[in-house]
């Protein structure tokens, strides 16, 4: 790295991933989307029922009823409530009024803001190559059509398209009020879905102006909003989902029902990379209300007239499965194996800020520490499901799916390479999914049951996995081991900071399921986001990336990297702190000089928790800080020991997530990381024995209860700064404000997962 590189704190890393990431760009010839690009046209968005359609997001019906598209997967987490106000708060007209509807697959529902999660920059890093890097992968991410819910990025990438599409949507309407009245446009105001001409007083709905105003031209620059005038972002609106989850009128993709509909039950090798040798379906194919048994590329299948009946039979199938050389293999195997390669392999340098190597020869004391995360299971509540249905006869060819999804442009894609037709003779359903944590980012249960469909003569089929399926054929979240050693003056301050990680790499594990020809072992920022991009002030760093392969399938976890990185970055700063007999959060505070915004949320969590008073007997505090997914997250939490196990009474939770849409949500959120994260703390871990998981549903992976929900304090930080995430940047905080809870407490450090006393 060039001397003028080091001095502008532009790491090795950085400038290679950015420097692709622009590269890429220009050699794809990546346009900017404009305007008219993101705004779409009434094609994307199709109208019914006398509905207008002003761009690709928002139509209006003859009765005033103002429906958005939503091009993001609703699992939990509000985008049916939080974007639609993005749109309604331009577009002036009244909540009441609005209704939601997916948007179909598009090129201008493409999510701009994914890739933003692949470059390595800090979201309070404002240099120029942080800016073009970003808006270069936005670019791309346009380019590929790139329609995911993933990231934490819905409201991130939504921010600009849909304020734009309700703020051009608005100016057209006024503009056709104006004619009609043949008086200026400036001169007219939108207000609660009318139109008024106040010097007459003359007003017109939305719906009466909305044929007019369709065919007027799209206008050019547009204004925004006064932020100071907004009557709907930033405040608590209640979610537009929440009715029909509570009546159960709600459906998932496991509601999907289709006329005509047979079930199938799958049953998949149990080692991992095992494929069928060969199966006798004989005493199943004779059992009541079976259709078929079959083997596709993936397993054994019995398809009948009921699920259970289906899953019955399958248990009557005699299946042998091709040896492996992963036969025996355990975790123990894996601890080993990454042992080795920590101790053998120099990795890849994601950071050299600063010589840390030679600071370590030199320190007057070495703090040295190894620490370890499991692999997690997603244990989503809804098991992977999709109905699908493959025309034969004068249809041939059509092929269409219902499936609870992350990925819809992927799974469509996917359906069509099984089906064997071009992606516009796909029509994909996305229903409101039962969580997704990123299981659902993958295409699997897609794969099968159009395989399975392509089988049955034009039937639609339904294919359902088990828990112990899901549990144990799942795209695991990474086990890593991550080594740290820092260097220690005499008077107690760090001079340098050296962590090595072993990891999976999910981004090359990814490829390889999606296009095995293109994955290739490279340096992947997810394995280790999260550790390379700690925002304390230390003078030499070093941090490297260590990819072992495994037979073990790994995918993103909630928070994928930054669950495991912020265990071992924040337990060990932890350390530090002890070691230089400290306060953990005035140590921490000491070193964030150059993040102003850090310091805040480190403070309000700490003030906000009472940091510093007297706990009854028995009780102690932990504290943790960490970003990810453009937003930054301080939580404290407060342990005790009942009965030999740990005990978390209250989740203290500070949050600076740039502009908040909906406080609400917000709220919500940090809820549900804190629940899902606390759950793999104390609880989370998938092991092998023999080359096959040993947990098979809730009973051995089990989650946090409701008797064991600590009370959660969320406290956001406001500020005008862009949007961050907040689906997932509430997780890596709980584990390290646990553990290191129960070191003040105890004196013991915990250093591996699922925490055991």
């Amino acid at each position: 790295m060039s001397h003028s590189l080091t001095k502008s704190g532009l790491s090795r890393r950085q400038f290679l991933i950015a420097g692709t990431a622009v590269g890429g760009g220009l050699l794809v010839g990546c346009a900017s989307p404009s305007a008219e690009n993101r705004l779409g046209s009434k094609a994307d968005f199709p109208e019914a029922n006398g509905e207008i359609a002003l761009n690709g997001w928002v139509k209006i019906s003859p009765d005033g009823k103002v429906t958005v598209a939503v091009p993001r997967s609703e699992m939990g987490q509000g985008v049916l409530t939080s974007l639609p106000m993005l749109l309604v708060e331009e577009l002036d007209a009244r909540w009441e009024d609005v209704a939601v509807e997916q948007a179909p697959v598009a090129k201008i529902y493409a999510n701009t803001a994914l890739l933003i999660n692949v470059i390595p920059f800090g979201v309070d890093d404002d240099s120029w190559m942080a800016r073009v890097a970003r808006s270069t992968v936005q670019r791309m991410g346009y380019a590929l059509s790139l329609q995911v819910t993933g990231g934490s990025s819905s409201i991130r990438d939504a921010w600009e398209p849909l304020r734009l599409a309700g703020a051009t949507a608005r100016a057209m309407l006024i503009k056709a009020a104006a004619q009609k009245w043949k008086v200026r446009a400036d001169d007219c105001v939108a207000e609660n879905g009318v139109v008024t001409y106040p010097a007459t007083g003359h007003k017109l709905s939305f719906a009466e102006l909305a044929k007019d105003a369709a065919a007027l031209p799209v206008p050019q620059n547009v204004p925004f909003k006064d932020p100071a005038k907004y009557k709907l972002i930033g405040k608590p609106v209640k979610r537009v989902d929440i009715p029909s989850k509570t009546n159960g009128s709600a459906q998932f993709g496991i509601d999907t029902r289709v006329n005509g509909m047979v079930y199938a039950a799958i049953a998949q090798p149990p080692v991992f990379g095992a494929t069928v040798q060969s199966f006798d379906g004989a005493a199943a194919s004779k059992m009541r209300g079976v259709v078929k048994v079959l083997q596709i590329r993936d397993g054994v299948v019995v398809v009948a007239n009921s699920w259970w009946r289906a899953k019955q039979a399958l248990a009557e199938v005699k299946v042998t499965y091709k040896a492996t050389p992963h036969d025996k293999l355990s975790s123990a195997d894996i601890r080993k194996q990454f042992e080795t390669e920590m101790q053998e392999r120099s990795g890849f340098g994601f950071v050299n800020k600063g010589d840390a190597d030679d600071a370590l020869k030199a320190a007057h004391k070495v703090v040295e520490s190894t620490y370890w995360a499991p692999y997690l299971a997603h244990a989503a509540m809804e098991p992977l499901n999709c109905v699908a249905q493959v025309q034969n006869g004068k249809e041939s060819g059509k092929v269409e799916v219902w499936c609870s999804t992350q990925v819809p442009s992927l799974a469509k894609w996917k359906a069509s390479q099984v089906a064997g037709v071009d992606m516009d003779q796909v029509t994909l359903h996305v229903p409101l999914l039962g969580g997704g944590f990123g299981r659902r980012l993958e295409t699997d249960m897609v794969e099968q049951a159009v395989a399975i469909a392509k089988e049955l003569g034009g039937k639609p089929v339904k294919l359902v996995w088990t828990r112990e399926e899901d549990t144990q054929h799942d795209m695991y979240r990474p086990a890593a081991l991550s080594r740290f050693r820092a260097a220690v003056d005499k008077d107690g301050r760090v001079t340098a900071w050296s962590n090595k990680l072993v990891a999976q790499s999910i981004g090359y594990d990814t490829m390889k399921r999606l296009l095995p020809w293109a994955a290739a072992d490279t340096p992947d920022k997810n394995q280790i986001e999260g550790a390379f991009d700690i925002p304390y002030n230390f003078d030499s760093i070093s941090v490297r990336q260590v990819r072992p392969q495994t037979p073990v399938p790994v995918g993103s976890w909630r928070s994928v990297g930054h669950s495991y990185n912020a265990f071992f970055t924040e337990s060990f700063v932890d350390e530090l702190a002890y070691a230089a007999g400290q306060d953990p959060y005035q140590y921490r505070r000491s070193l964030l000089d150059k993040h102003p915004r850090h310091r805040i949320v480190l403070d309000t969590a700490a003030e906000k928790a009472g940091w510093g008073k007297p706990l009854p007997a028995g009780m102690a505090r932990g504290i943790a800080l960490h970003e990810s997914f453009g937003s930054i997250c301080a939580e404290v939490a407060e342990v005790s020991i009942v009965d030999g196990a740990v005990k978390v009474h209250r989740v203290v939770c500070a949050i600076d997530c740039g502009v908040v849409v909906n406080p609400d949500t917000v709220e919500a959120q940090m809820q549900s990381c804190i629940v899902f994260g606390l759950s793999a703390a104390l609880f989370g871990e998938i092991t092998l024995a023999d080359g096959r998981v040993e947990q098979s549903s809730f009973p051995s992976y089990d989650v946090v209860h409701m008797a064991q929900m600590p009370k959660v304090e969320t406290h956001i930080v406001r500020n005008t700064h862009a949007p961050g995430g907040v689906g997932e940047p509430g997780t890596p905080p709980i584990a390290p404000a646990v553990a290191n809870a129960l070191y003040a407490l105890t004196q013991k450090r915990i250093r591996s997962l699922p925490i055991r006393l």
